[in-house]
């Protein structure tokens, strides 16, 4: 989708038509953001690594009446890293999934609000910290022009509770315990480093671990998710 297929409607305060552009000039972080981050990452995150002997490989196909399907109700409070698109990203993320929406919050490390993205049966929207409007019919080329890299926000409803979405065909990696190592699906290539100890809450997979550390690839785009709390927050 080219710039005349992603429309801005700005905030009431500012003229109309302004173009979508990457938020590097807003999003700015201090010069000790990179030490932070890191450990953020890489603290705390080792816990319950699956066995990583793939024992079988588990090849699905599209299931057609479940293609406008979305996945099961949850909630999620973590923590994202993204290097390898036009910009990168890190800092916390706050996701709300729903059957008709989505709205997700990126998050400074210090807890504001950098961008909300939202799901309706109408499109999908982008609001910036500045207050700015942005709106475009799905989630990866708005993403992409808005913030500089493509979050695949309609096969990751399923990728990060670890299941591979029913829409196109995916394959499978799993251990000998029956977790999932990794999943390739529409080009992305899913790995799960780590799962949660248990899920006291009501998901898709209640009662069974859920995914606390997963990387996604796509032609040298990374997405690394850190999540740790399952459903935290959900009204």
């Amino acid at each position: 989708m080219d710039h005349a297929g992603l429309m801005a409607a700005q905030s009431k305060s500012q003229s109309q038509g302004r173009a979508c552009f990457p938020l590097k000039s807003r999003l700015v972080f201090f010069w000790w953001f990179p030490v932070l981050c890191a450990s953020l990452f890489f603290g705390g995150c080792a816990a319950l690594a699956p066995e990583n002997n793939v024992v079988r490989t588990i090849v699905t196909q599209p299931v057609p009446e479940m293609v406008d399907a979305k996945a099961a109700d949850f909630g999620l409070i973590g923590r994202v890293s993204v290097k390898g698109g036009k910009e990168s990203f890190s800092g916390g993320v706050q996701w709300h999934h729903r059957e008709r929406g989505d709205e997700i919050l990126l998050l400074s490390p210090l807890g504001q609000t950098l961008a909300q993205i939202q799901r309706t049966p109408d499109g999908v929207f982008l609001t910036t910290s500045e207050g700015e409007n942005y709106y475009a019919a799905d989630v990866e080329n708005l993403t992409e022009q808005v913030l500089g890299w493509r979050l695949p926000l309609m096969g990751l409803q399923y990728w990060v509770q670890s299941m591979s979405s029913p829409a196109t065909a995916a394959a499978m990696d799993m251990n000998i315990d029956g977790q999932v190592m990794a999943i390739r699906q529409d080009g992305w290539t899913i790995d799960y480093l780590a799962y949660s100890a248990r899920v006291p809450v009501e998901t898709s997979k209640s009662g069974t671990a859920l995914p606390r550390l997963l990387t996604l690839k796509r032609d040298g785009l990374q997405i690394k998710l850190v999540i740790d709390a399952w459903n935290a927050g959900n009204p």
